[in-house]
């Protein structure tokens, strides 16, 4: 059975709806101005019946977004609205950015003329906190919450497109397998998140320092020549050196070697050269530094060993 419902009985309902709803519904006039809202709006900060004048839609929404939101209301108005949802973000002062899913609807009268808008501004807070945490955990190493290497190598892309000086260093630590074996992997997991504090610790807060596999830790120094990201790695292999057993109750000493390359031409060569950096490092009998020199051609590069 069909039940139809007189102008009064609509706007009776809508008023219920709009009282119990988490969703912000707003009525706006031809230009964009709010002439009434649902309770919901207070949880922007602002209550409508202490405003002499509604505020704009502009004034809802993050800066950034003024024109996305204003555009749609003016398409609305125009009868061109697609029904579509946007993302936008809501900032006010003292209050933490608050992400809304937004609709702007017409409102038209008996006659089919537009006279104003209805603006539903649905919360997703809950959604984007997840993306969030998403994206932290694809870019994040569980172990020692530094960067991962699928954001090292996005990084690292950057770097080498902007054009701008920097060095790669790739820290290993020495003999890792075998110190995993003899401890226990408990002991390699302390060893890992130690040596992961040191580096931060140690190098400049523009640093930004990986975990990109197993034992390996790689750090993209931007404004350093290799030279002088060698001198800025030496107090790290030094201290390492002297306390690094420490992490295996002083059982064993513990060591890194380095290889640092010039960021340049491409990200490939880069890790190359700093590879190649490495491998000298380790065969000249580790716990050093070596760079290598961009711009030579390394063909037949050995590969390293894990240890």
């Amino acid at each position: 059975m069909r039940v139809d419902f007189t102008l009064q009985e609509r706007s009776a309902l809508y008023g219920l709806l709009a009282d119990h709803s988490t969703d912000i519904i707003l009525k706006t006039d031809r230009r964009g101005f709010v002439l009434a809202a649902s309770p919901a709006l207070e949880r922007l900060g602002l209550k409508l019946p202490a405003m002499l004048i509604g505020p704009h839609v502009r004034e809802l929404v993050h800066p950034d977004y003024c024109d996305l939101i204003e555009d749609e209301h003016r398409a609305a108005i125009a009868g061109q609205d697609s029904g579509a949802w946007i993302e936008l973000p809501v900032v006010h002062p003292g209050r933490k950015e608050q992400w809304f899913e937004t609709q702007v609807r017409p409102m038209t009268d008996q006659h089919g003329w537009i006279y104003g808008a209805l603006v539903v501004m649905r919360s997703i807070a809950m959604r984007k906190s997840l993306e969030e945490r998403l994206f932290i955990a694809e870019f994040t190493d569980p172990l020692t919450r530094l960067t991962n290497r699928i954001a090292f190598v996005t990084m690292l892309d950057h770097v080498v497109s902007s054009a701008h000086r920097a060095a790669l260093a790739l820290f290993d630590i020495d003999h890792f397998m075998t110190l995993n074996m003899r401890y226990g992997q408990s002991a390699g997991d302390d060893l890992l998140r130690a040596f992961a504090g040191l580096l931060r610790t140690m190098t400049r807060k523009e640093d930004i320092i990986s975990r990109v596999g197993g034992e390996r830790f790689g750090v993209i120094m931007p404004g350093l020549t290799p030279e002088v990201a060698a001198a800025a790695c030496k107090p790290i292999v030094e201290t390492l050196a002297e306390a690094g057993g420490a992490a295996l109750g002083g059982a064993h000493a513990v060591s890194t070697s380095v290889g640092i390359a010039q960021i340049a031409r491409s990200t490939d060569s880069t890790v190359k050269n700093a590879e190649l950096a490495l491998f000298m490092a380790k065969a000249k009998g580790r716990s050093r530094i070596e760079t290598s020199s961009d711009g030579i051609e390394r063909n037949n590069v050995p590969p390293l060993s894990p240890s």
